[in-house]
């Protein structure tokens, strides 16, 4: 009987056991312990061509940085540089008109081992892209005119990227890369889809808690 009770007690210990290594290496979808989040801000240049010509585009865009992998938010950013609208598509010959572009939405970004000196970062805008003449400021030209807009053309644009990373202090990260810029659906006089899509070289510091 002893022998009995010894057995029945040994193993339902080692079941026990068994039971709870086993609780520990299973792998849950939601997990209930809490994980680390921040957020960040960036400025970003891009170098690019719209209309086969270079242009210079500045923006910002940050938001919500998740368990050190996933960053969700919103980004917008404008061509700084002149584009000069052809006379057969400007919306008056008689001034000196320029194009403008921007674009504004969601940018998320997927960071690859965040916490080493060194990682990529995989990114991808997705928003409204926009197109508009306006005429160009010429100091030479005694131009009292209010600037007037016309020709505006709204579209969708998405913009999927790589980026390598380098920390160089906790709150700070600089971020040179490489994107494609796609639009669908310009119409604008000159301003086309296939005037808008190319590839940008950009330089972008990041500041924030990672």
């Amino acid at each position: 009987m002893m022998k009995i009770r010894t057995t029945v007690i040994t193993t339902a210990l080692s079941l026990f056991v068994t039971g709870a290594i086993a609780q520990e290496s299973v792998k849950t979808i939601f997990k209930s312990n809490p994980r680390s989040s921040g957020g960040y801000g960036a400025i970003s240049n891009k170098f690019t061509q719209i209309r086969g010509k270079y242009a210079n585009m500045s923006g910002l865009y940050g938001g919500w940085f998740i368990n050190q992998r996933l960053m969700i938010g919103a980004g917008a950013a404008a061509v700084t540089s002149n584009i000069p609208v052809p006379l057969e598509y400007s919306t008056d010959p008689l001034r000196n008109r320029s194009y403008e572009y921007g674009q504004v939405g969601l940018m998320t970004e997927y960071v690859i081992g965040s916490n080493k000196p060194v990682h990529f970062v995989v990114q991808l805008f997705s928003g409204a892209g926009f197109t508009l003449q306006y005429d160009r400021y010429n100091r030479h030209i005694n131009n009292n005119s209010d600037d007037p807009i016309s020709d505006e053309n709204w579209f969708f644009v998405t913009e999927p990227g790589v980026q390598v990373e380098m920390n160089l202090f906790k709150w700070m990260r600089f971020s040179p890369g490489v994107s494609y810029r796609a639009s669908f659906g310009s119409d604008a006089a000159g301003m086309e889809d296939k005037d808008i899509r190319g590839m940008s070289y950009n330089v972008t510091l990041k500041f924030g808690k990672f």
